[in-house]
């Protein structure tokens, strides 16, 4: 799909302006930064450049202002990893580091422009350093991780032919299981203290090469990125996101969603895996020049997130649902946060209960976004924009989004429908290219001038948008179409519900019913189940329409989850008919 840009475009995808009514400016930006340096392209008055690197138009950028001492002196990548390990990066180290990073790429590997590499590492630093490699040298970066089984790699390193991977320990006996099968091949880095037969010592190797490195030139709409993402049916497809979507949209329209300067530390906990490493702790933050903190986190815990938010000045907090619902478990008076000011959720819809106990216990709202591995962030709620408890916000600068129905007729306000994407007659920039070897799949994701998401929801009169499910989460009971999110949001704000999922379950009468599968609050005792379920039935009855009550209860100890923390409904919906 080619990606077309116009003049006139710029000026009429512009349809959302922020809090204060003005496009321009930033009081907390200079006028010398890279994010300013587009202000024409944004303002519609100059046509989007036909040639964009990030690392050399971006990065190379903060570098040099850095070295002329406009940019503050916190780091541009700040890790830590627990134990007392830290690393702390420049944007100059960063450049420096990377393109010797670049040299083992190309040099020893033998990597050229367009050729591909699979990289299956957890929050270390050398995660970053091949992303900003890849960039340099115009290697698409295949992120995986690090739950992947030896099928899982096999899958991917024989779908995307890609010519190398890197590693590390833990993986490595996978992939030496399956790499005889993956005929394309030919390199394997592993990011280790040690050695291992058949492997490039990632470290060694980088450490002693020459930091002379020119970046190569690359058209915006030439392939950066490419993400394996699940489906209801079928095999992973490939996600191919380019230089434009990735890494020239947020000079053009993100700055709201994270609203970030050269001053904030922003801390995603995404695992390095999913679009939400790439879009919240590298190019989003890195446009604003901004210090993109991690934790190495090798489990999300409670306390280690706590503790970490009140020893370090993290500005920023970026995380699924599910972690903001483990957080607010814990009596949080006993924390003191050193600098939190902004807090973010996406991957899923976070419950308006959830969202009120961490207002109520840290004074701060959690602005929802909303989006897809293929399109990004195209829902947001903006800083000083009003919440509506439930609500993902509006759509986002650049996105025409609509509630559609099954012949691509855009609905009214308050209808039910599937949310889409206008990407006819101008695909907008964010959007993802295509589905790579899968033409079929890239045309089916397309009805009439729209991108479908598959995800039902609504829209308001004041254009604020609500999530209702997955299409092939909804349930039909006696006829009514029912949302398994409202149902949920309904039980957790019942005391004795820590956390819920929703799905159907088969009823002779009714063809399906809902069936809701609770987690007890550790502080809540119940010895009697059978009078809690009816106390939670009727709790929904009066929250919710009643027709949408659980007819159905059963008390588990935990959801299964994605390792992201999304609810694996489907999983449970299985198993509820029998497709286990």
């Amino acid at each position: 799909m080619k990606l077309l840009f116009k003049l006139q475009t710029l000026k009429s995808l512009w349809t959302l302006k922020p809090p204060n009514g003005t496009f321009h400016g930033h009081p907390r930006l200079l006028a010398s930064d890279v994010y300013s340096q587009y202000e024409s392209i944004r303002r519609g008055e100059q046509e989007i450049p036909k040639y964009f690197n990030f690392a050399s138009d971006v990065l190379d950028k903060w570098s040099e202002i850095e070295k002329a001492g406009k940019r503050p002196s916190n780091p541009a990548f700040w890790w830590i990893n627990g134990k007392g390990e830290e690393v702390k990066w420049s944007f100059e180290e960063l450049g420096f580091l990377s393109r010797k990073v670049a040299n083992v790429l190309t040099k020893v590997c033998g990597l050229q422009k367009g050729d591909r590499i699979v990289v299956i590492l957890p929050r270390i630093p050398e995660w970053w350093l091949v992303n900003v490699a890849c960039m340099r040298a115009g290697i698409v970066l295949i992120p995986g991780i690090s739950q992947l089984s030896a099928k899982d790699i096999l899958y991917r390193l024989q779908a995307s032919k890609a010519a190398c991977i890197i590693t590390d320990d833990t993986l490595a006996p996978a992939v030496d299981s399956v790499a005889s099968e993956c005929q394309f091949l030919k390199s394997k880095l592993i990011v280790s203290k040690g050695s291992r037969e058949g492997w490039l010592n990632f470290t060694d190797l980088y450490k002693n090469q020459s930091a002379d490195h020119s970046c190569v030139k690359t058209r915006i709409q030439d392939s950066m990125t490419i993400f394996f993402t699940s489906g209801t049916t079928g095999s992973p497809k490939m996600t191919e996101h380019s230089q434009g979507s990735l890494g020239f949209r947020p000079l053009l329209s993100e700055r709201y969603w994270l609203d970030l300067t050269p001053s904030d530390v922003i801390w995603n906990t995404a695992d390095t895996g999913w679009i939400m490493a790439s879009l919240a702790s590298v190019f989003d933050p890195w446009v604003f020049g901004s210090c993109i903190f991690i934790h190495m986190l090798p489990q999300i815990e409670s306390a280690t997130i706590l503790n970490t938010l009140c020893r370090f000045p993290i500005d920023t907090l970026v995380g699924a649902p599910t972690l903001f619902r483990m957080l607010v478990q814990n009596d949080l008076s006993n924390y003191k946060f050193m600098n939190l000011k902004h807090s973010v959720s996406g991957g899923e819809p976070l419950n308006p209960e959830v969202m009120a106990q961490w207002k109520s216990k840290t004074g701060l709202d959690i602005h929802e976004v909303y989006g897809q591995t293929e399109t990004g962030v195209i829902c947001s709620v903006f800083k000083g924009m009003k919440i509506k408890p439930g609500s993902m916000g509006k759509a986002a600068p650049f996105y025409d989004v609509q509630i559609i129905d099954k012949n691509a007729n855009i609905l009214l306000p308050g209808q039910q429908g599937e949310i889409a994407v206008r990407s006819k007659p101008i695909r907008p920039l964010g959007l993802f290219s295509e589905y790579v070897d899968n033409p079929k799949k890239t045309a089916e994701s397309e009805r009439g001038d729209f991108y479908v998401t598959g995800d039902r929801g609504t829209m308001d009169e004041d254009g604020y948008f609500q999530f209702i499910g997955r299409d092939d989460d909804i349930i039909i009971s006696s006829g009514y179409r029912i949302g398994p999110f409202e149902v949920e949001s309904a039980l957790i704000e019942h005391p004795a519900v820590a956390e819920t999922a929703v799905v159907s379950s088969p009823d002779a009468l009714r063809g399906e019913v809902v069936k809701a599968f609770v987690v007890l609050s550790p502080t809540f005792s119940a010895s009697d189940l059978e009078s809690l379920t009816c106390d939670l039935q009727e709790h929904v009855k009066k929250t919710t329409a009643p027709y949408k009550y659980p007819r159905k209860v059963e008390f588990v100890q935990e959801l299964p989850k994605t390792v992201t923390g999304k609810i694996k409904r489907n999983e449970l919906r299985n198993k509820e008919w029998g497709r286990m």
